[in-house]
């Protein structure tokens, strides 16, 4: 019966900074998940060690649940402008066969995030030169990118903005289209949606 009764506490603490770090993501701009659990942890006087940490996807849950609480219509007009954002950049982007990643597929971005797009071209300066020759004002970046439970490599990549929405583009090569990068989340291949899907998500009330 002790033994249970640990258990349970157990289980209430790692759902409480779920809740908590879920919190901080929204409200505070954190987007990284182990630095969102660690203040958390910090927080509830947490320290003895990662055992009692909530795994990621059980934050983005909690990320989700506290959207719908506390979000409300809000949010969902915040998430439609990055969606439109994302629609309208793929557009533009398109001979990259761009995919929309990340939160705002997902539906758990905040007011914080990046807009993440994976684009396929065999250099990066294929894409910087259509910004260049339209006058886009963009930003080269360099992503960590993990494909595989071994395997992490950096990527270029190129930030800009669309309606003052934030969009971060990583640049994979023209074969990366075939298998998705592991999702810092799930450790799951990564979700990735075309120009239609996000048309269609769009679409729905």
């Amino acid at each position: 019966m002790k033994a249970k009764r640990h258990a349970m506490r157990g289980e209430h603490l790692r759902r409480a900074l779920a809740q908590e770090a879920a919190r901080l993501m929204a409200e505070h701009g954190i987007r990284d998940f182990l630095v969102a659990k660690r203040k958390a942890a910090e927080r509830f006087g947490v320290v003895d060690g990662a055992a009692m940490l909530p795994k990621n996807c059980e934050i983005e849950s909690a990320l989700a649940e506290y959207q719908r609480l506390f979000g409300g219509a809000s949010h969902l007009e915040a998430l439609h402008a990055q969606r439109h954002a994302a629609l309208s950049a793929m557009r533009y982007l398109r001979e990259f066969e761009p995919r929309l990643v990340g939160p705002v597929l997902s539906g758990t971005a905040t007011l914080h995030t990046e807009v993440q797009l994976h684009l396929f071209a065999d250099r990066v300066e294929s894409v910087t030169l259509k910004f260049l020759d339209a006058g886009i004002p963009h930003e080269l970046t360099e992503k960590r990118v993990k494909l595989n439970a071994e395997r992490v490599r950096a990527f270029p990549g190129v930030r800009f903005e669309v309606d003052r929405q934030p969009i971060e583009a990583t640049v994979f090569p023209t074969d990366g289209i075939r298998q998705a990068p592991v999702s810092p989340v799930d450790g799951r291949p990564m979700r990735r949606a075309n120009a239609f899907e996000v048309e269609a998500l769009l679409r729905q009330p």
